[in-house]
């Protein structure tokens, strides 16, 4: 399989799924499917804030793309009746990208950071006045003129989203009030989103054909939405567009997409650690350079199922896979005996 085709299956957004995505995203608590802690904990907070007349506490939520994390800073910005501004981590290359958002926020208003892990350091240094005391220290000219002016900024809420929390500094994650961690979703509440989405879209599902997306869509609602997308193809042309068992496993065979959900990049990985490094443990770079992938991609989107799901065991010598990963692939592991394992006849 090409690796356009097995980006598509990824939990990564690409361009031509927005507008679907979008056409998906729950507004509603009621209407989201899942992170049942989360969402109760976050409902009392905003039911709290919304009865002193205050804005809420700055929210930080962090988990593997693909779970919700954009969409509950929505959710949350419908609840609080509140503004909501979108930016990203590498759209904020100076102080003044991030100043002139500050400084044009409302009362209540919420700044949603998606990657918040990628903004700059000098950026970060800015959020922490804002966030804490709601001021703006901004410096004025340079050299012996420079002085320090410090702007009053409404109360207002950041939501902050990272798939790499461990990146976060201490100073930014201690001013975040709220922190919440997505996990991954049973199958049960995939196949719901399953056919919700199915409904949405006007596709015609039985339930096995739900229960089998769902148990290969890697525990993520963008997945097992995309994969839907890609059922819904087949059953078009091959059964008048009704998605049954069959036809859903027919069309997730064709994509290479196991019953467990791994697709060709992850077998890849896998049988590297195994057949190339015998098994690990392997760095991170040395895994990415052999399956042609970027570092950061495996590390966020391929190795935190893996690793939930029991193939690979992260250590501090690198990666290793487990027998469970032997077993998946069909691969006989060698046990290598060391000179001092050697038995009293053994030569």
């Amino acid at each position: 399989m090409a690796k356009r085709e097995t980006e598509k299956i990824s939990a990564e957004v690409l361009s031509e799924d927005r507008e679907m995505l979008n056409e998906l995203r729950p507004h509603t608590f009621k209407d989201f499917t899942g992170q049942e802690k989360i969402k109760t904990n976050v409902g009392v907070s905003i039911a709290s804030s919304k009865k002193r007349g205050d804005s809420l506490d700055h929210v930080l939520f962090t988990g593997p793309p693909g779970l919700g994390k954009t969409t509950l800073a929505y959710i949350i910005a419908a609840e609080m009746n509140s503004r909501i501004i979108t930016t990203s981590g590498p759209v904020l290359e100076k102080p003044g990208d991030i100043a002139g958002m500050l400084t044009k926020l409302q009362a209540k208003d919420i700044l949603f950071i998606d990657e918040i892990h990628r903004i700059p350091k000098v950026i970060e240094e800015y959020l922490y006045s804002a966030m804490e005391d709601y001021k703006l220290d901004i410096i004025i000219d340079q050299g012996p003129g420079a002085r320090s002016v410090s702007l009053q900024l409404e109360k207002f809420t950041l939501i902050g989203s990272t798939t790499r929390a461990g990146l976060l500094s201490a100073p930014l994650l201690d001013r975040f009030g709220i922190n919440c961690r997505l996990k991954y979703y049973n199958i049960e509440e995939l196949a719901d989103i399953v056919n919700r989405s199915a409904g949405i879209l006007k596709i015609r599902i039985e339930d096995e054909g739900a229960l089998i997306i769902a148990k290969r869509s890697r525990g993520t609602p963008r997945i097992a939405n995309r994969l839907l997308k890609l059922t819904r193809d087949l059953a078009i042309v091959k059964n008048k567009g009704v998605i049954t068992a069959e036809i859903a496993d027919e069309a997730l065979n064709n994509w290479e997409i196991d019953h467990l959900g791994l697709d060709e990049l992850d077998k890849k990985i896998l049988t590297t650690i195994i057949e190339t490094y015998k098994g690990g443990p392997v760095g991170l770079n040395s895994i990415a350079v052999s399956v042609g992938e970027e570092p950061g991609t495996i590390e966020e989107v391929y190795e935190p199922f893996l690793v939930q799901e029991g193939f690979i065991r992260r250590t501090s010598r690198g990666r290793e896979a487990t027998d469970l990963a032997y077993r998946h692939l069909g691969i006989t592991k060698r046990v290598v005996k060391s000179k001092h394992e050697n038995g009293l006849f053994d030569s």
